[in-house]
């Protein structure tokens, strides 16, 4: 399985071997423990159901805490889902070590939170005419919808919160991993703020 959970930490600079220059995500990845292994008989789907991060004890639930039984306590629970069968077990530790340089992975996360934001940045929206006679509407929806049905369409695009959506980019470079310091070096940029969680998936 080439799954990992990680926190994002920042960009940076990359130079290859040929002395080309690569923007670059370091994030801090793993080591990830297993809690369970779900299959078909017993779940009704095959995943791997696993643990990162620490918490204090006083923080997890009596269910949870029962869950974690012999295993530390955990901030992040996360499942991957399997295609075919695993060897993994309970108690198995997965580390950046499982990728290598040249893997093409996908890195799931929540963008950045903006806030409640107008439909110009929301959307894209023109505003209105930077012409005699505008005075406060060059910021402004416009109509919103038809006079003669009496209501608005559901799914008019409006002002409203933006940002905290869960994002996926695909086709991503590893360009170096790091297994001293837990980290894997990934070309390009990634979805949200320094220290937001993400998955990566090879």
């Amino acid at each position: 399985m080439k799954s990992i959970l990680g926190t994002k930490e920042r960009m940076t600079q990359y130079f290859d071997a040929d002395g080309r220059v690569h923007p670059a995500t370091i994030v801090n990845a793993g080591p990830i423990t297993v809690i369970r292994v779900k299959n078909m008989d017993t779940d009704g789907y095959k995943a791997v159901q696993v643990g990162f991060g620490s918490q204090k004890e006083r923080r997890i639930n009596k269910a949870q805490q029962g869950e974690f039984q012999g295993l530390e306590m955990f901030r992040v629970v996360k499942e991957f889902r399997l295609e075919g069968d695993t060897e993994l077990k309970r108690g198995d530790s997965i580390t950046v070590e499982t990728f290598s340089e040249g893997d093409v992975v996908a890195v799931t996360g929540p963008s950045k939170g903006k806030g409640f934001q107008g439909v110009v940045k929301r959307h894209g929206f023109a505003g209105g005419r930077r012409s005699h006679g505008q005075k406060h509407s060059e910021r402004e929806p416009g109509s919103i919808g038809a006079g003669g049905v009496q209501r608005v369409f559901k799914g008019t695009r409006m002002a409203g919160r933006m940002g905290g959506d869960r994002i996926t980019v695909k086709n991503l470079h590893v360009l170096a991993v790091d297994p001293q310091n837990n980290q894997l070096l990934i070309k390009g940029a990634i979805p949200g703020r320094r220290g937001s969680l993400v998955e990566i998936r090879g």
